[in-house]
């Protein structure tokens, strides 16, 4: 049976309410009807935060996270006090502080092919609000098998975009993105940076189109992807069509059923182990550099971050060559000489790393957790960002 308006949500609601565009019968239509956030960090702060207001009877919120700080410049939905708390416990605080007539299905668990059917089915819309290309290309696919459309956003550093796929006859992420990126070729968000207000304005936008869909109501982005700019505030459009060979939305489907999305984006499941011997020569731990530097070792530290990171916080006497220009600076290092290569986490020193043995390099080590590590062993002064 359908649920009806409470006397208090009639006031709760009554700028909705007013508009002929949404209305009383609208409104109804919004307490009736059912979300999934996949995702309470950057894109699904504000997604939570306006989708409880606006009157959704029920949000599905999957994420696995806790919070930490340098996700409060962005995530609005968290706040100082919630630091290591659950995202999910978070964002449905915050979220039912605003709207206490909402029902929240908390997921805490990461989506996979396996559950992904199970959890997505039976909800209206889903939006996407996850920051990485496996999950992506998993929400799509299920999203279009089970015939639910996806309220699609992504950001970066200055930039973002919106979309919505697999809904009617319209595209899916498939037709925009047929395949992923190689790995490693797009840093994250964690290594590149982003705007703390982007994830805002695109979030929105994701908001915006899970209730028009919902209403039935506009025009919305379905064969469209807008384009933003925020740092020369700009807004573009590219027109996108389904792709009839399309293999998941296309006239002659070959994905009947969810994959190996980890594969399918060039990730393996996991790692080959080094062995004890590659470890002892490849890795070393901050707390080793320090020694090293104790006993006066000869070695030259490399950082291998960007010049706006080595000004937050730095080794002083490590040497700056960003990781872009390291090709072109080979010149500059002795190929006899000891290196130990470092960045913010180790993940960009370890392909320095490889970069460096290719290039004939044989005394070439990584240190292990970067400068975030070296501020839990060595220097806890050092601010992590």
């Amino acid at each position: 049976m359908q649920k009806q308006l409470l006397p208090e949500e009639i006031q709760r609601y009554s700028r909705h309410l007013i508009l002929p565009e949404v209305g009383m019968e609208g409104q109804v239509k919004l307490k009736n009807s059912s979300v999934l956030l996949v995702g309470t960090g950057g894109l699904g702060a504000p997604l939570g935060l306006y989708l409880a207001a606006a009157g959704i009877g029920k949000i599905g919120l999957v994420d696995f996270d806790v919070v930490d700080f340098s996700n409060l410049q962005r995530q609005i939905i968290h706040g100082t006090k919630d630091v290591g708390r659950k995202k999910l416990d978070s964002a449905a605080e915050s979220m039912l502080d605003i709207n206490p007539y909402l029902e929240i299905v908390k997921y805490d668990t990461a989506l996979t092919s396996e559950n992904a059917m199970d959890i997505l089915k039976g909800y209206d819309v889903v939006a996407d609000g996850t920051d990485n290309f496996p999950t992506r290309y998993l929400v799509n696919d299920a999203c279009v098998l089970l015939g639910i459309p996806n309220a699609y956003g992504s950001i970066f550093r200055f930039e973002g975009q919106a979309s919505v796929f697999g809904y009617e006859d319209g595209p899916c992420y498939r037709c925009l993105y047929p395949e992923p990126p190689p790995p490693g070729l797009v840093p994250s968000c964690a290594e590149g940076g982003v705007l703390g207000i982007l994830p805002g304005i695109i979030g929105v936008i994701q908001a915006t189109e899970v209730v028009k869909l919902l209403l039935g109501k506009g025009t919305t982005l379905k064969g469209r992807l807008l384009l933003y700019d925020a740092l020369h505030m700009k807004f573009r459009e590219l027109k996108l069509r389904r792709n009839p060979e399309c293999p998941i939305c296309g006239d002659h489907r070959t994905i009947t059923k969810l994959i190996d999305y980890q594969q399918f984006c060039g990730i393996p499941q996991e790692a080959p182990k080094p062995t004890a011997e590659e470890t002892k020569m490849t890795d070393v731990s901050p707390k080793e550099v320090k020694e090293r530097m104790d006993r006066g070792d000869n070695f030259i530290l490399i950082d291998v971050r960007e010049p706006n990171e080595y000004q937050i916080c730095n080794i002083p006497t490590a040497k700056l060559i960003p990781l872009g220009d390291l090709p072109k600076r080979l010149s500059e290092l002795d190929p006899t000489a000891d290196y130990v290569m470092h960045c913010k986490g180790g993940t960009r020193s370890a392909k320095a790393c490889v970069m460096l043995r290719e290039a004939g390099f044989k005394n070439v080590k990584n240190m292990t957790g970067g400068i975030g590590l070296w501020s839990d062993q060595v220097d806890p002064t050092v601010p992590k960002y």
